[in-house]
């Protein structure tokens, strides 16, 4: 089967357009959402590792206008003297703040004009032509997961800024007790990466095959519960744990718990969308660092997984349980932010792959212990800003999305990264064994 039959399925390319039509409407409706607040809070930087929420909003526009409105449709440039202010490589974050951004109203009036357009384009293109931007709408494809992927950045903002009452929560199913903590991988070859999945980015492809020794792995993510022990029993003060340059970035910064954590005698509590509330046991760790996340495995007596071996744990499958579409049923996966949090370990039984791991899409990004390369055979599409220029021994891999991470814009083929410093994003971590 091909990309694209993989893609139209039964419902050929009228019925693609109208799923994309719809996705359109949802991802932007998600946006909206999260920039539904007064003018100081949408222009303020409210840390220097984030973007205004102002920018991120009128980001998202450019980039469907220089893709899909000037890359497939051909159409001159609407504002082309911004191009320069929405370029993520042009100005880093912390600089941002000082351009000459377009205001709330300018940037919501500016990517409203830009959509419209956009379903023009789709109404239009034929997706079954063979160039590779229109071939089953993968430059539609490429829209909708790049602002869901600013849907999660602005909600780190929103949770940097502590004001309370901007983010919805919502209910979760209950967790439950691992009868084994750890799950057997067998030896063997595996299929890394894919060739089948449509939307896939550059860094997914090609599909390889590896072979890996047997190897033991977490049945669920290291819980709040479980990082305390560790924090309790000086983790934070005891360099045996840590690579000497994550103690130095731990001494140097005061770090002695996840960020976001503060103790008030025996309690621990964390500050979650401007809410104080004490830190719950059973929830997967979030908000730590990748040395963090390897200081914490090593004290274990364990290490963290390579992204190869988290992959083999999905089973060869584009979930988990399976083909079936999350959506938002919230049967097998805590995704597209049902929750401001993660579910308890154990809340997703039906979503455990054929080996019988449990939470690997969801909840929270999971370090690795791999840095961000190419897989053999490489080829850079459609731009080398979005995987080329990062790859190298600077960045960690993270796999598996959050809790706000949207269904569309995440499978087990899916590679994230960042550098091992970072904390605000929705990040923690499980741990691996070698067997062999």
């Amino acid at each position: 089967m091909t990309d694209l039959d993989a893609v139209l399925g039964n419902a050929g390319p009228t019925g693609l357009k109208e799923r994309i039509a719809a996705e359109l409407a949802a991802v932007r409706e998600r946006s909206l959402a999260y920039t539904d607040a007064d003018d100081d809070m949408l222009v303020r930087q409210h840390s220097p590792l984030m973007s205004p929420l102002v920018w991120d909003l009128a980001h998202v526009g450019n980039y469907e206008e220089l893709w899909v409105l000037r890359e497939v449709g051909g159409i001159e440039p609407l504002r082309p003297e911004i191009d320069h202010l929405y370029d993520a490589f042009k100005h880093p974050r912390k600089d941002r703040p000082s351009l000459p951004l377009l205001g709330p109203a300018e940037a919501r009036k500016y990517i409203s004009g830009v959509r419209g357009r956009v379903l023009d384009v789709l109404d239009q293109v034929d997706l079954t032509d063979p160039d590779p931007l229109r071939a089953a709408g993968y430059v539609f494809g490429l829209v909708l997961q790049h602002e869901h992927q600013h849907d999660e950045t602005m909600l780190a903002t929103l949770q940097l800024s502590r004001r309370p009452g901007l983010v919805r929560d919502g209910e979760l199913p209950p967790g439950r007790p691992a009868a084994e903590p750890e799950v057997h991988i067998p030896a063997g070859v595996f299929t890394m990466g894919t060739d089948t999945v449509a939307w896939a980015y550059d860094n997914e492809r090609p599909a390889h095959r590896l072979y890996l020794p047997g190897y033991a792995i977490d049945r669920h993510p290291v819980t709040n519960g479980a990082y305390l022990e560790f924090v309790e029993d000086g983790g934070y003060r005891d360099p045996r744990w840590w690579l000497p340059q994550g103690w130095e970035w731990a001494e140097r910064n005061g770090v002695e718990a996840p960020l976001f954590w503060t103790r008030d005698g025996d309690t621990w509590w964390r500050v979650r969308f401007g809410r104080e509330e004490p830190v719950p046991p059973d929830e997967p760790v979030q908000h730590v660092s990748w040395y963090e996340a390897d200081a914490y495995a090593r004290w274990a007596g364990k290490r963290l997984p390579t992204e190869a071996e988290w992959e083999k744990a999905c089973g060869g499958r584009r979930y988990p349980w399976g083909e079936a579409d999350p959506g938002h049923l919230g049967r097998w996966a805590n995704l597209g932010h049902r929750a401001a949090r993660p579910a308890a370990a154990g809340a997703y039984p039906d979503g455990a792959s054929p080996y019988g791991v449990e939470q690997l899409v969801g909840d929270v990004w999971e370090w690795t212990d791999s840095w961000f390369q190419p897989y053999p055979g490489y080829r850079c599409f459609p731009y080398e800003e979005y995987s080329k220029v990062f790859f190298g021994d600077t960045y960690r891999v993270l796999r598996g999305g959050s809790w706000a991470t949207h269904p569309s814009a995440v499978r087990t083929t899916f590679r994230n990264w960042d550098y091992p410093i970072r904390r605000q994003i929705f990040a923690g971590f499980r741990c691996a064994r070698s067997e062999e």
